[in-house]
């Protein structure tokens, strides 16, 4: 009797595990410390957008990443952020040219990883 009591408490945790995981893969709950944290607010820029990078990233995985990827890039004068979760993208809108080694230290400060870095073409 004790065996399939202690059996049916372990299925019901990896039950538990299973529906956490499939949320957490699809972007959804908060991983990555949180997830209450609400969105930033979209940073408008006081001049003019002289161009935008389109910014690759691994590692972001629900929204409290994207937020803070977001906040991030958002801090460095002069630069918005849009972070597209499912495509791993950052399209940041520049009103100055910003360095890319100063973009991917903004994002890489967070641990993840930035593969690549190109300007949009109009």
């Amino acid at each position: 009797m004790g065996n399939i009591i202690i059996a049916a408490i372990l299925i019901i945790i990896v039950l538990f595990a299973l529906r956490s995981s499939a949320k957490h893969f699809k972007g959804e709950g908060g991983c990555c410390g949180g997830g209450s944290e609400p969105a930033p607010e979209e940073k408008i820029l006081a001049g003019p957008i002289i161009a935008r990078k389109i910014m690759h990233i691994e590692g972001m995985h629900c929204e409290n990443c994207k937020n803070s990827v977001e906040r991030q890039i958002n801090k460095l004068d002069g630069a918005s952020a849009k972070v597209n979760l499912r495509k791993k993208t950052a399209v940041v809108s520049m009103e100055r040219m910003i360095d890319d080694q100063e973009l991917k230290r903004a994002v890489e400060i967070l641990d993840f990883q930035v593969t690549d870095i190109t300007l949009e073409q109009n």
